[in-house]
């Protein structure tokens, strides 16, 4: 497994417990496949996953291939794998926080996994917990990835009641 860069990576040792008052705070990797080609996506993935450190351990990870998603999802601690495919399911802001708030109470780290151009196989498709679409328009996989970054910011911002989401 590759790890972004340094800048990129905000990883807690898995052995503490995280916690935000009295309730755990959910463990998130979101992985990509291959290098990131343009610098801006690097900067913008950089300063979402930042912002989300805030209200969750959070790590962006870039991967070699799908096998490399699958093993991170299966390893030694296991992920529940949600993938992102134009075939999956539409979320609302508020609903994806819904989601955030069901799995945090689960305590099963999530792996949000975004494809390479081709997207993602079948087998992939099969093993994955969820599956969830970022919209019916076709987008640029690193541009999904930082689609998907502000999602999970915002959501996270609902669910602390912060003025970031206005609801429109």
């Amino acid at each position: 497994m590759r790890f972004a860069s340094a800048r990129t990576l905000f990883w807690r040792p898995e052995e503490l417990e995280w916690v935000c008052g009295d309730r755990k705070i959910v463990k998130i990797k979101v992985a990509w496949i291959g290098k990131t080609k343009e610098p801006a996506i690097d900067t913008l993935t950089d300063e979402y996953l930042k912002r989300i450190s805030r209200y969750a351990d959070i790590a962006g990870v870039a991967l070699k291939d799908e096998a490399a998603i699958l093993s991170l999802a299966s390893g030694k601690q296991r992920h529940k794998l949600v993938l992102l495919d134009s075939r999956g399911k539409q979320l609302s802001s508020e609903e994806l926080a819904e989601f955030l708030e069901r799995e945090q109470l689960n305590a099963i780290p999530l792996l949000f996994a975004v494809g390479g151009s081709d997207g993602f196989s079948e087998e992939t498709r099969r093993q994955a917990g969820f599956t969830m679409s970022l919209g019916k328009m076709t987008l640029p996989h690193e541009l999904a990835r930082v689609v998907l970054l502000e999602q999970l910011y915002r959501a996270f911002t609902i669910l602390k009641h912060h003025p970031y989401h206005v609801g429109h």
